[in-house]
C-alpha cells in the first residue's frame, strides 16, 4: 500500500493530550473510517486502522449495489474514555477536525466510543452529523437520512440495531469457517473477549446458533463456565463500557484473571476489544482451531506466523469486522431499508459470500487467509479506481 494521503497530529491546547486523523485514500472525494478513543493510542495504530479500513470497503464493493465503496480513513484520541476530562477532549478533536468531517471524512463510534456520544459531541462542535461529507453522494438526502435515523432506532431483545449487525457479522463468519470444515455448529465451544458492542452482538447471535459461549472477558476478569454461560443475564448486566456485574452470575461460573479467556478451552477464540492481543508471548497458550478477528488488529504479525504453523487458522478483522461499516451504507444508500430482519439477511449472506470467497482463495493459492484477503482487494482496487478514481 502507498503512503497514506493525510497524516494528521493534533495537541489539545486544554490538557495536552494528543488525537490522529489518517485518510488512506478517497474515492469520490470521500472516506469513511471510525474515531477511536484510548489510552495509548498512536499515529501508527491509527494508520493501520485506515489501511484496513479501504480494504472493507474495497472488500464489499457490489457492481449492482446502490453502495458505492467510500476511501480508508480512522481517527484516534489517546485517552482513556473514562477519563472526566474525554468529553471535552472529544468535542475538541472534532472541532479542530471540523473542516475534514464536512468535506471528505464520514466517522462514526469505534473503541471507546459510542455513536450517541459521537452524536452529541458533533453537534457541539458544530458538525451537521458526522458523516455529512457523504451527503452529496445521496440521491435524495432528505429519505436517506431519515431512512438511517429510522434503523437507528431499531431495537430487538433490547439491544439496538446498529450494535446488532456488526455481531451478526462475526457471527455468520465463524459460522461460514465451522461450514466450511464440516464442524457442527451445536455445542461448539467459544471464548469472546470483550462484552462490548461488537463481542456482545457476538455472543448473542453465536449462542442462539447453538454454539456454546465458555468464556467472556471484561475489563474486571474473564467469567467462564465450561457447560456455557448465560449469555442473555451477561448482556443485561453490562454498564456502558461492557463491563459485567458480577451479581448475575450463577453457581458454576468462575471468575478468572483477566487473560484467562485466551487460554480456554474452546474451538473458536472471537477478540473482540482491543488491539494487538494476540503477540509471540502468548500465542502458545491458545488451544482454539480457529481465531475470528471482531476486533481491529488485535493479532500481531509475528504471533500469527507462529499459530499458521500450529494449524491454528486467523480470520482476519478487514472481513469479519466489516459488516458494521458496511450496514451504514447499505442503509444509507438504499441497499437496504430500516428493518431487522432484511439488516440481517443482507449482512448475513454478504458476509458469508466474503468468508466462503477468502478461504477458498486461501486454499487455492496455500496462503493464510489474510494474504488471500489482501490479493481481493489488489483484484477490486483498480476496478474501482477505474469506474470512481481516487486520490491516495
Amino acid at each position: 500500500m502507498n503512503a497514506p494521503l493525510i497524516s494528521q497530529t493534533w495537541t489539545d491546547h486544554v490538557t495536552g493530550r494528543r488525537g490522529f486523523l489518517v485518510v488512506d485514500r478517497l474515492v469520490r472525494g470521500v472516506s469513511s473510517g471510525g474515531l477511536r478513543m484510548r489510552e495509548g493510542c498512536t499515529l501508527d495504530e491509527v494508520a493501520g486502522l485506515a489501511r484496513g479500513m479501504t480494504m472493507k470497503e474495497a472488500l464489499h464493493y457490489n457492481a449492482d449495489g446502490r453502495y458505492i465503496p467510500l476511501g480508508g480513513a480512522k481517527g484516534g484520541i489517546d485517552c482513556d474514555p473514562q477519563d472526566p476530562e474525554a468529553y471535552g477532549i472529544l468535542v475538541r478533536y472534532l472541532r479542530a477536525m471540523r473542516p475534514h468531517i464536512e468535506n471528505f471524512w464520514t466517522t462514526g463510534e469505534d473503541l471507546g466510543l459510542t455513536q450517541d456520544v459521537v452524536d452529541k459531541a458533533a453537534a457541539e462542535a458544530g458538525l451537521v452529523s458526522s458523516i455529512q461529507a457523504v451527503y452529496p453522494l445521496l440521491d435524495d438526502e432528505v429519505a436517506a437520512r431519515q431512512r438511517l435515523a429510522d434503523a437507528f432506532a431499531v431495537e430487538v431483545d433490547g439491544i439496538g440495531l446498529d450494535e446488532l449487525v456488526g455481531g451478526c457479522g462475526v457471527a455468520e463468519s465463524v459460522l461460514a469457517a465451522l461450514d466450511r470444515a464440516g464442524v457442527a455448529h451445536e455445542g461448539t465451544r467459544v471464548s469472546v473477549q470483550g462484552l462490548g458492542t461488537m463481542g456482545g452482538a457476538t455472543a448473542r447471535f453465536l449462542s442462539r446458533a447453538g454454539l456454546r459461549i465458555v468464556a467472556v472477558a471484561d475489563v474486571k476478569g474473564t467469567v467462564a463456565n465450561p457447560e456455557g454461560l448465560d449469555v442473555e443475564a451477561l448482556l443485561g448486566a453490562r454498564d456502558a463500557y461492557g463491563a459485567v456485574d458480577r451479581g448475575v452470575l450463577r453457581p458454576g461460573d468462575l471468575e478468572l484473571p483477566g487473560d484467562a479467556w485466551l487460554s480456554a478451552e474452546a474451538e473458536v477464540l472471537v477478540p473482540a476489544a482491543v488491539s494487538y492481543a494476540v503477540d509471540a508471548s502468548n500465542e502458545g497458550r491458545i488451544t482454539a482451531r480457529w481465531i475470528v478477528e471482531a476486533a481491529n488488529m488485535p493479532v500481531l504479525p509475528d504471533a500469527e506466523v507462529l499459530l499458521a504453523r500450529r494449524g491454528v487458522t486467523v480470520l482476519p478483522d478487514v472481513v469479519v469486522n466489516s459488516g458494521t461499516n458496511a450496514w451504514w451504507w447499505w442503509t444509507l444508500f438504499g441497499d437496504i431499508g430500516a428493518d431487522a430482519d432484511e439488516a440481517f439477511a443482507y449482512t448475513r449472506r454478504s458476509m458469508r459470500a466474503l468468508i466462503d470467497q477468502m478461504l477458498a482463495r486461501a486454499e487455492a493459492d496455500g496462503s493464510t487467509p489474510r494474504a488471500a484477503a489482501h490479493a481481493i482487494v489488489a483484484d477490486r482496487l483498480p476496478v474501482i479506481a477505474e469506474r470512481f478514481g481516487w486520490y491516495r
